[in-house]
């Protein structure tokens, strides 16, 4: 199996990618993956008879469609200038996309320890979308693409529960599970790049937030710069936050810096937390469990009360007002 890393291409061209697909279209050489929300891929055999099927759905759909709209203005875009125009479709680097990014090395990389789907073993109800791999020469060598589509649980009929029409005649569903494959083109990835041509679907089968993204980038960077933070081999603070989209909206609120790496360590020790240091003062941070406590340290989120002495965790703030005849506190 011949692996091809899709390393990002800053002047890439539609448009002259979908020609150049077009005159190859039939000889390119296809498989298929079904992905879960882990972004997990799995093997799929499919029929002979549904090879052009396949190439109709996944590529031919979405090269004819920037063929025939580029003659009526379509244009690409980057993602970031998105603002859901009519006519316009986006662009934007694999790497900047991680579960994207996550999904396509796993094909590229990890093939061999790819398993075959069953729903016996698997389930179909946790599978998140379908994407189709193409492969065909080049001049320099294989190239390769892919086009990648939602699969909503509810798309599957399971075979026992189902009948099938033929003819005249209610028949039982001869296979294990039925798939609808969704029409419409929702994106491509070739060359590094995404290309986008339904927003929302793209949004929603990455699980991408562009805004959310900016802001946990800019706080990563933030936080990276008032405290000194040890992380294991792999991990990252943008990919923690990433995942964690709660602690992100709550470190918005929070004045990154105001609280000293001594100041916060000496408040985890006064409410009993075990927010480790490695040798040269780092904070350790081994999983999200880790920076939701270091996050919510940085919030003030822990007090002892002074009635019964035990400690909480507080999950919302609300400032009160100052006690009528009383100065504002700092004056």
């Amino acid at each position: 199996m011949e692996e091809q890393e899709q390393s990002a291409n800053p002047g890439f061209d539609v448009f002259q990618w979908a020609n150049s697909i077009d005159e190859v279209k039939n000889n390119v050489s296809v498989e298929l993956f079904l992905f879960n929300k882990n972004y997990t891929p799995y093997k799929v055999r499919y029929s002979e008879v549904l090879t052009q099927t396949v190439r109709s759905m996944f590529m031919i759909e979405a090269v004819e469609y920037v063929i025939k709209e580029a003659d009526k203005g379509l244009e690409c875009r980057d993602y970031e200038l998105s603002d859901g125009e009519d006519k316009v479709i986006y662009r934007i680097d694999l790497d900047k996309v991680g579960r994207a990014e996550t999904l396509i090395h796993l094909i590229e990389h990890e093939y061999k320890d790819i398993a075959f789907f069953t729903d016996d073993e698997f389930e179909f109800k946790k599978i998140k979308g379908i994407v189709a791999k193409f492969s065909y020469p080049g001049e320099d060598g294989q190239k390769v693409f892919y086009v990648a589509k939602n699969l909503a649980a509810s798309s599957a009929l399971k075979g026992k529960l189902s009948w099938e029409l033929n003819g005249e005649s209610f028949e039982p569903l001869t296979a294990d599970v039925a798939i609808k494959v969704p029409e419409g083109n929702e994106c491509v990835i070739v060359d590094g790049n995404i290309v986008i041509y339904n927003q929302a679907k793209f949004e929603k089968l990455f699980q991408y937030d562009y805004k959310t993204q900016m802001i946990s980038e800019q706080k990563a960077k933030e936080i990276q710069d008032a405290y000194n933070l040890s992380f294991p081999e792999g991990l990252t603070l943008n990919a923690l936050l990433e995942e964690k989209k709660p602690l992100v909206k709550k470190l918005q609120n929070i004045e990154i810096g105001e609280m000293k790496q001594d100041e916060l360590l000496d408040y985890a020790d006064k409410m009993l937390l075990e927010l480790m240091t490695d040798d040269q003062g780092k904070i350790i941070i081994m999983d999200d469990k880790d920076l939701s406590m270091f996050v919510n340290l940085l919030s003030e989120d822990y007090f002892i009360s002074p009635v019964n002495g035990r400690r909480y965790e507080i999950k919302s703030k609300k400032l009160l007002d100052e006690p009528e005849g009383e100065p504002p506190r700092g004056l």
